[in-house]
Parts: C-alpha cells; sequence; structure tokens
C-alpha cells in the first residue's frame, strides 16, 4: 500500500475541515510515522493498553466502546473518517475504551512519543488538538443530556440526524442517502434501549417517513423534520481542524 502524503491527504477536500497550509502539510508528513489498513472487526485500540501510536482515520468506519466486568457494552460514539483516535492514552497513559473497526479502515499512524512536538513547536496545530478534545468533550455532553433526558423516539431521531449530517458532510452518499454500515443492536448500545425497543422506534420512523435504515443505508427525506422529533439543530456542523 502506497502511503498517501499530506499533501494529497484526501481530507482537505471535504467540507467539514479546514484544510491546513502548505507549511503545515509539510511539517505533517514528516510528523507523520505510516499508515495501517485494518479489517472489519479489528481492535485498533483495546481498552487498558499503553498504545505508542494515535490515529487519524482516513477511510472508513468503527466505533468507540466500553466493556463493564459483566459484559454488558456501551458504545460511546460512531468513529467516522477525520476522527482522531488514540489522544487518550498518549495523556493518560492508557486507553479508557476499545477502538474497532466496523469497516475496512486505512489510518495515519503518529507516534505518541512525537506528540509533545507539536507543542515546542507548532503551536497552532497544539490548538488544533485542543480543538478536537474540547468538541469530544462537548459532544460527550450532549451524549449524556440525550440518555438522560430524551425518549426513546428522541433518542433515536438525535443518532440518526448527528451521524446523516457528519456522513453527507464527508460527501458519502447523496443529499437524502448516506452509507450506514452499523447494526441496529450498535445504536441500541450507544442510547441505552433494548434491541427490541430499537428496532421498534426505527420502525415508527420509517412508517412516518422520516428516516429509513436499511440495507446499509440510511435515507433521511427531510433531515429539517427528523431533527424536529430530536429536539436538536438540523444545521450543517462547524468547520473542524484534524491531524
Amino acid at each position: 500500500m502506497k502511503m498517501i502524503s499530506c499533501h494529497d491527504c484526501p481530507l482537505h477536500d471535504c467540507g467539514p475541515f479546514i484544510p491546513h497550509s502548505e507549511e503545515e502539510k509539510t511539517f505533517l508528513n514528516g510528523f507523520k510515522a505510516g499508515e495501517m489498513s485494518v479489517e472489519p472487526g479489528t481492535q485498533i485500540l483495546l481498552e487498558g493498553s499503553n498504545a505508542p501510536q494515535i490515529y487519524t482515520v482516513l477511510e472508513g468506519m468503527g466505533l468507540r466502546e466500553k466493556t463493564l466486568e459483566d459484559g454488558r457494552r456501551q458504545v460511546i460514539n460512531f468513529v467516522l473518517p477525520g476522527d482522531l483516535l488514540g489522544l487518550q492514552a498518549g495523556i493518560m497513559g492508557e486507553m479508557q475504551h476499545t477502538v474497532e473497526a466496523v469497516t475496512r479502515m486505512r489510518l495515519c499512524v503518529f507516534r505518541r512519543e512525537s506528540l509533545w512536538t507539536l507543542f515546542r513547536n507548532r503551536p497552532e496545530l497544539a490548538f488544533d488538538l485542543t480543538w478536537i478534545a474540547a468538541a469530544e468533550e462537548h459532544f460527550l455532553g450532549e451524549t449524556v443530556a440525550t440518555l438522560g433526558q430524551r425518549g426513546g423516539i428522541e433518542r433515536v431521531a438525535w443518532a440518526l440526524v448527528k451521524i446523516f449530517l457528519r456522513l453527507r458532510e464527508l460527501e458519502k452518499g447523496t443529499k437524502e442517502a448516506v452509507p450506514m454500515p452499523y447494526r441496529q443492536q450498535d445504536l441500541a448500545d450507544a442510547l441505552g434501549l433494548s434491541l427490541v425497543h430499537t428496532n421498534k422506534t426505527l420502525s415508527r420512523l420509517r412508517a412516518k417517513r422520516l428516516a429509513d435504515w436499511s440495507a446499509g443505508t440510511l435515507r433521511v427525506p427531510d433531515v429539517a423534520a427528523l431533527a424536529e422529533v430530536a429536539m436538536t439543530d438540523p444545521e450543517a456542523l462547524p468547520r473542524r481542524p484534524f491531524l
């Protein structure tokens, strides 16, 4: 597999990302240690591990998940292109959750030991790293509010709106349909619902012609109408930095 130069990174052409300057691309090309491809089901980062690398997702989709001692699973969020993986271990010493590939994925690899180079020599990129961490904190806060205050149909609608908008901004699919290779169980485990409840709720949304998730595709003919059910903002997400 030929490594993609940071000067030719496909994420630069995606709507949600703030492109790097040519100088930043040159620096990141030297900062990057390599690339890695993984197959579906691969655990990229393991809960409790002290991983020596951090990653940026170039292609593919995955899950962040945490498993309790009795085997129950909480999906923390859905991993998409542009996401940074492994920062937690880079700062705290070990991962507190697992990252697993759902589709085939291609990842940029950075050495964890080189992370501090950003703070010493590239403060603008270090700020980007801080922005990414703050955005994760914001999303987790919204998720807690969803689990604590939204009802079942509101939770499912909220999750579908967020995933749909992110994938559409990544130019995956069309205006009304995006690829959705996850399982209903993944969505149930993210929202604290049973699989049966999740399935029935998806059927209700399909009957109302608000969302149809089938055959690996999520169709949302009117995202504003689905967002109204979810009590969330249907606007496109703000542009964000990436490494």
